[in-house]
């Protein structure tokens, strides 16, 4: 089974002369499809969490399968189609790894399907994960679907008066993950580099450096918070 492309960049692209700016929304565009109905794009993706602002959010979602949906993507940096194909046989309890079976097909690359990773996850994330699947032997990770769970992000947003959250998606939080992983390999806290953040990502290095930031815009708090969230992943053990 292969994880259908996302098209919104293709859309952009296609539709640019049909959108305009949203009137009450910065950063987003607005346009009419053929049938009469509206639609929105957004011109990036690129945006990302403070640590701070994570928890917050996190707090703010109101199901346990919205956090554990959550939780997911911020320890794995997986996008959420490969995330919701998870099952017990892909995680090793004693090295600590995951395995991404179903990811997503680059078909511009010239792939036929998508090509599994695996990656080191924190113990801690390796013990919720097994309390999970004892309850439910043989089933899958029990995540939200896309929309279901954008949705619900958007409402923890905006409960957290978090300013213009209809620029963030579930797509986001694997931003988030990319972004404190570089910022905490840059600063030697943990032993990452971008090499193998790339590999963890399913990205090659120039994605990677045109869409993932600097370690300046962090404090020594973000950076406790990071470490806390985080768990031991990528530290010694």
């Amino acid at each position: 089974m292969n994880i259908p492309t996302n098209n919104n960049t293709q859309n952009l692209k296609s539709l640019t002369l049909d959108l305009v700016p949203s009137i009450n929304k910065e950063g987003l565009m607005q346009g009419i499809k053929k049938d009469g109905k509206k639609y929105s794009v957004r011109k990036h993706r690129k945006g990302y969490l403070m640590p701070d602002v994570w928890i917050k959010f996190r707090e703010a979602l109101t199901s346990e399968r919205a956090k554990l949906t959550a939780d997911a993507l911020i320890q794995l940096g997986c996008r959420i189609n490969e995330s919701r194909y998870i099952e017990e046989r892909d995680i090793d309890y004693e090295r600590n790894t995951l395995r991404l079976r179903i990811t997503k097909t680059k078909a511009k690359k010239g792939e036929k399907w998508g090509k599994p990773r695996t990656i080191p996850i924190s113990t801690q994330f390796t013990k919720k994960l097994k309390k999970i699947f004892a309850t439910m032997p043989g089933k899958p990770l029990p995540m939200l679907s896309t929309p279901a769970f954008n949705i619900a992000l958007k409402k923890a947003l905006t409960k957290i008066d978090y300013p213009e959250p209809w620029m963030i998606s579930a797509h986001n939080i694997r931003k988030t993950h990319g972004n404190w992983l570089k910022i905490m390999g840059n600063l030697r806290i943990m032993d990452i580099d971008a090499s193998e953040i790339c590999l963890r990502l399913g990205h090659d290095y120039n994605t990677f450096l045109k869409d993932y930031g600097s370690s300046g815009v962090m404090d020594n708090k973000d950076i406790m918070l990071i470490q806390r969230i985080l768990g031991d992943l990528y530290q010694r053990r």
